[in-house]
This record gives structure tokens, sequence and C-alpha cells, in this order.
């Protein structure tokens, strides 16, 4: 019930300027984004690859209603990709990228261009993309998309939703075709007639969409904080004869920290999801409903503790 009500308060206009406006909202936040400007997104990229983790940049936005505001969005992209290349991070180095933030319930063509431009600054400085899946309505149009990138940039990944009833199937497409695929349970508020409703469910929907990636010709990025999904990982990886280099782990800036240090220390490569900009509502708003324990960590913040 309260997962619901935080995601519902994600789309909220009301909700978002109390929230943003509130003192203290913006010291919890840093918990869990690294900052405003891409000099922020910068340090903590530099910081967390010292410690030895990968990781995955994306610049906080989503579901743009305007062609100007895409295309600042794919240049904001552009900027953190030329601030990254004197790092020479090589494919430790990725981004993650919202199509709606660039023009994708627009035009789709729009948002294949500006995808296009981020691909190619990309590619200058050695690092990868990978798209987001977002809701429902957003997936066909997304890997739609993604083909086109891959036949010019093959490095290009792709998030999939387990809790969708039609990820196993894009998965066993996706693995045929050797892509990059970031397995992920999803963040989304779907459905119950394209998705799986309980937790039970959306695990087991994981579990079978990890089997396929493992046994197919791509290369799986397993996003979990759940140690009992990296078992199955390890096991799955190890019937497949997958090396620790054939696949990695991917988990949330600010979450687990210590859980990512210890599978990086034990030669796993373990990339982390480091969200920056001035947008980053809806971002926290879906890391709160997703984990209880965020909730609670959030609230003994507002209270000093």
């Amino acid at each position: 019930m309260l997962g619901q009500l935080l995601f519902a308060a994600s789309r909220s206009a009301i909700v978002r300027r109390s929230v943003s406006a509130f003192p203290l909202t913006r010291k919890v936040v840093r918990r869990f984004v690294a900052g405003e400007r891409v000099e922020d997104a910068r340090d903590a990229v530099e910081r967390l690859c010292d410690a030895g983790l990968a990781v995955t940049v994306d610049h906080l936005g989503e579901q743009t209603l305007d062609a100007e505001a895409a295309a600042a969005t794919a240049r904001a992209y552009v900027t953190l990709l030329d601030a990254l290349r004197p790092l020479d991070l090589g494919p430790r180095a990725e981004v993650s990228v919202k199509l709606s933030a660039v023009g994708q319930a627009l035009d789709e063509t729009m948002a294949l261009k500006h995808a296009r431009e981020i691909c190619a600054a990309a590619d200058a400085a050695g690092a990868t993309v990978t798209l987001d899946m977002e809701d429902h309505t957003t997936v066909d149009s997304t890997l739609r998309i993604l083909r086109e990138l891959r036949a010019d940039h093959p490095s290009t990944g792709v998030a999939i939703q387990s809790y969708l009833f039609r990820s196993e199937d894009d998965c066993r497409a996706l693995a045929a075709e050797g892509a990059r695929v970031r397995l992920v349970k999803g963040a989304y508020k779907e459905p119950a007639s394209v998705a799986h409703q309980s937790k039970t469910d959306v695990d087991k929907a994981f579990v079978r969409c990890l089997r396929v990636l493992m046994a197919g010709k791509g290369y799986p990025m397993v996003a979990t904080h759940d140690d009992r999904l990296i078992s199955i990982t390890e096991l799955l990886a190890d019937r497949c004869g997958r090396s620790r280099g054939d696949y990695e782990y991917q988990m949330l800036y600010g979450i687990r920290t210590d859980r990512q240090e210890a599978l990086a220390g034990a030669g796993h490569t373990v990339r982390v999801y480091v969200p920056y900009g001035g947008d980053w509502y809806g971002y926290f708003m879906r890391r709160l409903a997703e984990r209880p324990a965020n909730v609670a960590f959030f609230l003994r913040a507002l209270g000093g503790k």
C-alpha cells in the first residue's frame, strides 16, 4: 500500500512541489543522487572507480514533451561524456539514457537522433550506453530504437523489467542477438493485465529471465541488491560456463555500498548506477517506493537522527 502511494506521488506535480521545497529533503537526497552539476557526477565517478567499481551515469529527467528540452538533455549527456573522457575509464564508464527524456513521446525519430548523438559521444570517450526501460507502453519503441543504434554502436545495451509478462520473450530475442541486457525487477506501477503484481511472482520471473540471459550469447547485467538473487546468479553463471568477466552486477548509488565493495573485492564487475541533475524528484520517490528501509532512512533524517 505504501509503495503504491509513493509511486503515485512520484507522478504528482503538487507533491513534487511540496517535497522539493522542504529544506531537509535535498540533504537526504544526497544519499541517492550524486549532485546537480556535471562536476558532481564526475567527482562521484572518479571516487567509485578509484574504489574498484564501474559506473553507469544517469542525467535525471524523463517524460519531456518539449523538443528543446529533449535536445538539451542530449547536450547534457554529450557534456557529461566529454567531462569523463580525460579519466580514461574505458568500459568501466557508461551512461544510462531514458528515451522519454530525449523526445520519445514526441517523435520516435527525434529520440533516435538524440540517442545517436549520445552514442557517438560515448564512442569518443571509450564508454558505452544503456537505454533505460520505462513503463510498458514504451517497450516496443525502445527496442526498435535499440536495434537501430546497435547497427552502428553494437555495445548499446537495454534494461528489461522482469515483472512484465513479455520480458522472458524479450530476453530470449536479445540474448540470441548478443545484446547487453540489464535485468531489473521494474520500477513503475503497472496494471495486472501486463505485469506480475506479487513480489514472489516478480522474483520468479526475474530468475526465468536471468536463466535465458545466462544461457544466451549476450552480456547479462544483473541489477539487484537481493542476496538470494545474487546467489542464484552465481549458480546459473557456473552452470552456463560463464566466468566473472562474462556478466556483471549493477547496484544503485548509495544503497548497500558494503555489498558493492565486497563483490568487487571478490573479482566481480560491479557497476554503480549514479544519478545526477536537478530533476531528481521522480527518481527519489521511486527509490522510496521500492524499499521500505529507504522510507525509514528518510524519516530518521528528517528527524535529525
